[in-house]
């Protein structure tokens, strides 16, 4: 072998690391944006989720809350409801 075909061997070599080295960073810069943009995507989700748990949610007032509270009264407090209710004003 001579001088110019061993040249030319190490120039392929270079080639084909600099080849190898674009397709790799190609491929690695795909995976990133992939995952940004899934990682968006998650954030977006999850600010969602902490803005539907951060609002306050109007409570319905109903006969049966009405009752469960009215069953945690004292028997003076439930006698004195008892007469508010039924003063004629």
């Amino acid at each position: 072998m001579d001088f110019s075909e061993e040249l030319k061997k190490v120039f392929l070599a270079g080639v084909g690391a600099v080849s190898m080295t674009a397709e790799t960073a190609a491929k690695l810069t795909e995976e990133l944006i992939k995952k940004g943009e899934m990682t968006v995507e998650q954030g977006k989700a999850i600010n969602e989720e902490l803005k539907q748990a951060v609002t306050p949610k109007k409570e319905e007032t109903t006969v049966d809350s009405v009752m469960s509270a009215a069953d945690q009264l004292t028997p003076e407090q439930k006698q004195e409801l008892i007469d508010k209710l039924t003063a004629d004003k």
